[in-house]
């Protein structure tokens, strides 16, 4: 059973939202919230599988909600889904470097959303190499923090090499066929470095990649 918490200001969606979930019989609604801070009191409470939380809310917003998140280990093993009305903008971006796992717009087809539900809930990252690419070339024009450098000192060489194809948007099938190795190594190789770098998906490792320098986003 996937246990999903939602977290949205405006009933109407939340409602919307919930009709769809509470059909399927692998998935329970435990609670809802109007707002960050309440959100994540019911977060502790409840320790849901997935968090669909929306990006900006009164009280406290889907970023610091998802960076609260993201810093308590009693969550460690929650993922955090960002909802938005508008696709990729810069709060989607800061909302990745908070800790979500990915994030949907919310007009999102219905089948779309419930398997974007059950892609979360296994700790797979919504976001699809197209969607990276975007992100990449639109938002990230200079490492944001050079100091992590030094994090990647702990991977190996093909672990590196690993997460900078992530890092370009490729997916598990096209960094083995870049590497000449099968899925199974590329995905252990990711695995490993996720593991390495304490991070919580493989979002974050996108975040990490730039950040660190290890990969130069090509309009710099």
């Amino acid at each position: 059973m996937i246990r999903v918490l939602l977290v949205d200001d405006q009933p109407l969606i939340r409602s919307g939202f919930r009709a769809l979930l509470d059909v399927e019989d692998d998935i329970e609604v435990v609670a809802e919230a109007a707002d960050g801070a309440e959100g994540l009191a019911l977060a502790k409470e409840h320790l849901p599988d997935v968090a669909l939380i929306d990006i900006q809310m009164p009280v406290m917003d889907g970023i610091e909600t998802t960076r609260r998140i993201a810093d308590d280990p009693a969550l460690g093993s929650m993922h955090v889904v960002i909802l938005t009305n508008y696709g990729l903008d810069e709060y989607v971006f800061n909302a990745l470097r908070a800790g979500a796992a990915g994030f949907l717009v919310k007009d999102i087809q219905p089948e779309d959303f419930l398997h974007a539900v059950h892609v979360a809930a296994r700790g797979d990252a919504l976001l699809a190499p197209s969607i990276t690419r975007k992100l990449i070339n639109r938002y990230v024009t200079q490492p944001l923090n050079p100091g992590t450098d030094t994090e990647l000192k702990e991977l190996t060489n093909r672990e590196r090499e690993a997460v900078a194809l992530v890092a370009q948007g490729l997916s598990n099938d096209e960094i083995a066929d870049r590497m000449v190795i099968s899925a199974l190594t590329a995905k252990t190789h990711v695995n490993r470095a996720m593991t390495k770098l304490h991070a919580r998906d493989r979002a974050q490792l996108v975040v990490l990649a730039y950040e660190s320098g290890l990969v130069i986003p090509r309009n710099r």
